[in-house]
C-alpha cells in the first residue's frame, strides 16, 4: 500500500510540475494579441501519458524572414537601392513618413494587402506545419504577411507587425483585424471611435514583441533560421539567445556568415524545410 501511495504521489507531483512548465511557455503567446486555449484542468492517467504529451516533445523555435515568403511571390522588403515597391522606404515605413503623408502610407499598405490576398502559402510554410506533429513548434517571423497562419501554423509571433491588421493611432493596444472584403483604409477611417494606422512596426519604433521572442529562443531545444540575411536588427540578434549546445540550422540560398556549429542548408525555403524535416525526424 505504501508503494502504491508513493507511486500516485510521484505521478501527481510530476504532472503538476510539467503542467506548470507547459503553460508557462504558452503564456508568452498572451503577448502581442495572441490567444492560447487553456483548459481549466489537466488530468494525467499515468507516467507514460505524461511523457508522451510533454517529455518527448522538444521545443522547436523557428525564425523566418523575407525569403520564407519569396516563393509565394511576396517581394522582399527592399532592394539594394533602399526602395520598397519603388517607394523610398522612409516615406512609407517610418513614423515621420506617416505623419508627413498619411494618405500615401495608407495607400501603400492597401496595395500590399491586395497583393497578399493573391498569394498562397508555399511548400515551406506547409512543411513547418507538418513539424508540429513531432515538435512543440513556435514561429517568430519578421514578415508582416499572414501566410504562416493560413498554412495552419498554430503559434506565430510577428516581430514587425501584421499587414492584415490596423491599430488605433491614440492607443497601441486597440488592434483591429481587417476583413478580406474591406482591406482599404484612409486617414479618415474610424474604427470603434479611433483613427487608425497600419499595424506595422515602422523604422525607429520599438519592437514590442522582441522580449517574448528572446524568451522563446532561450527555451528552444532546436533553433532554425529561414530566409533572412541576418542583417535586420533586433531580429538578427536572436541567435545570441540560443543556449550552448542547442542545434541550430540556417536555411537560405545565399546564407550570411554564421558562427561555427550552425548547420547551413544552402537552398530556398521549400526545399530547405523538406531537408530539415528529414534531419530533425531522424534526430528524434
Amino acid at each position: 500500500m505504501f508503494f502504491l501511495f508513493m507511486q500516485f504521489f510521484c505521478l501527481f507531483f510530476i504532472g503538476q510540475k510539467l503542467t506548470s512548465l507547459y503553460f508557462s511557455s504558452l503564456s508568452l503567446f498572451n503577448f502581442c494579441n495572441l490567444t492560447i486555449f487553456r483548459p481549466d484542468c489537466f488530468i494525467f492517467c499515468n507516467l507514460r501519458y505524461i511523457i508522451k504529451q510533454f517529455g518527448m516533445r522538444k521545443k522547436l523555435v523557428i525564425s523566418t524572414g523575407a525569403g520564407m515568403s519569396a516563393e509565394s511571390g511576396i517581394s522582399t522588403f527592399r532592394d539594394s537601392g533602399g526602395l520598397w515597391e519603388q517607394y523610398p522606404v522612409m516615406d512609407v515605413a517610418s513614423a515621420e513618413g506617416f505623419e508627413r503623408n498619411p494618405a500615401l502610407v495608407h495607400n501603400f499598405y492597401n496595395a500590399r494587402r491586395h497583393d497578399l490576398m493573391k498569394a498562397q502559402p508555399n511548400a515551406g510554410h506547409k512543411g513547418l506545419v507538418k513539424l508540429e506533429e513531432w515538435f512543440d513548434t513556435y514561429i517568430i517571423t519578421q514578415n508582416v504577411d499572414d501566410l504562416h497562419e493560413r498554412a495552419g501554423s498554430k503559434h506565430v509571433l510577428h516581430l514587425h507587425g501584421e499587414l492584415m491588421k490596423v491599430r488605433a493611432i491614440d492607443n497601441d493596444t486597440q488592434i483591429y483585424e481587417l476583413e478580406s472584403d474591406s482591406l482599404d483604409t484612409t486617414p479618415d477611417t474610424i474604427i470603434n471611435g479611433h483613427h487608425v494606422r497600419p499595424h506595422i512596426v515602422f523604422f525607429q519604433e520599438a519592437v514590442p514583441c522582441f522580449e517574448p521572442a528572446t524568451k522563446l529562443v532561450s527555451q528552444a531545444d532546436i533553433f532554425v533560421i529561414i530566409g533572412t540575411s541576418l542583417n535586420v536588427y533586433p531580429a538578427a540578434g536572436l541567435l545570441h539567445y540560443v543556449r550552448p549546445g542547442v542545434p541550430v540550422f540556417y536555411i537560405d540560398p545565399n546564407p550570411a556568415s554564421v558562427p561555427p556549429g550552425v548547420t547551413v542548408l544552402k537552398t530556398g525555403a521549400g526545399k530547405g524545410v523538406e531537408e530539415l524535416t528529414k534531419i530533425l525526424v531522424a534526430l528524434k
